[in-house]
């Protein structure tokens, strides 16, 4: 291979290897080898990711320990890594339980645990995230009769039960294409589909394009959720009486959104609270926006220190 081609190469590779490590450095989250290798936006081999982690370690660009690699010092990240993922172990039950409860309500169709939790970290005061697919026409009626389940049954917890992103079983795919989003679709960890969780991931195959060492997770199925009770209650709601209904919780909710949040101007509006017929986002601190903009600062810093494009 020529030199010109080979230096080529080495530096989309360490480029690869910097833009991964920046993105988890937003979240103070050491990696692992085989994590990068996970995450990376192009296919990386791992002797010779080891080779380019060794040759940036030489640069005093990353740093490692115990077997965890960082753009900074990662000794406390490590330790608080590590209490992370017990505290994720100790309440995955809690998350399969109530996974079980919201698939058992009417027009659910799949159950997913996102956010921290999905990737294996709980802080002390985390929530647990879930993702939700529902039947078209009933996204909002599912969900909030989910919502008043929390607000009565939990005390208005978000603790084990936060219902944040819904999607209907007709318009599966996730709008906003970008680093963030596709880091959230490939650690959704499936909780209960029936073959809606692998139409979802099919359907946003994008995700798996932009980091293909990814793969989908295999669904845990930890409840049927196809109950007859269930049934029941979709019968009654088939028809006109669950459309006005449908319709009535989506207008009331968006009311209740623009008065609450009247800060946001219309363009953050639209991400972080969508709200049409199939799809719910309740994300009003706009973590997508400034996972992005915090993304975006620490490239153009390193660009500066190593002198190679990584935008």
């Amino acid at each position: 291979m020529p030199l010109a081609q080979t230096r080529t190469e080495t530096d989309a590779v360490q480029a690869s290897v910097l833009r991964t490590l920046a993105y988890f450095d937003i979240f103070r989250h050491p990696v692992t080898v085989d994590e990068l290798a996970r995450f990376s936006d192009r296919t990386l081999e791992r002797e010779r990711l080891l080779a380019t982690l060794e040759a940036l370690r030489s640069e005093g660009l990353v740093q490692r320990h115990e077997g965890h690699w960082s753009l900074r010092d990662a000794s406390k990240a490590v330790l608080g890594r590590r209490e992370d993922e017990e505290r994720a172990r100790q309440r995955m039950p809690r998350a399969e339980a109530m996974a079980r409860r919201i698939a058992a309500f009417p027009f659910v169709r799949a159950v997913f645990v996102s956010g921290s939790l999905s990737k294996g970290r709980l802080a002390d005061d985390g929530d647990i995230d879930f993702f939700i697919i529902t039947a078209p026409g009933r996204l909002w009626l599912a969900r909030t009769l989910l919502v008043l389940y929390k607000k009565v049954f939990l005390l208005n917890s978000r603790r084990d039960f936060c219902v944040n992103y819904f999607l209907d079983t007709e318009h599966l795919a996730v709008e906003d294409r970008n680093r963030f989003t596709a880091m959230e679709v490939a650690t959704l960890l499936p909780m209960y589909g029936n073959g809606t969780t692998e139409a979802f991931f099919a359907r946003n195959a994008w995700a798996f394009e932009q980091l293909p060492g990814a793969d989908p997770r295999p669904s845990l199925e930890v409840a049927e959720g196809d109950t007859p009770r269930k049934r029941r209650w979709e019968r009654r709601l088939s028809g006109a009486l669950g459309e006005t209904l449908d319709g009535w919780c989506m207008q009331l909710t968006w009311r209740y959104w623009q008065i609450k949040f009247p800060h946001m101007d219309r363009g953050s509006f639209e991400v972080a609270l969508r709200t049409r017929s199939y799809v719910s986002k309740h994300h009003p601190r706009n973590f997508q926006q400034r996972v992005l903009d915090a993304l975006r600062g620490r490239l153009c810093e390193l660009e500066r220190r190593v002198g190679l494009p990584l935008q």
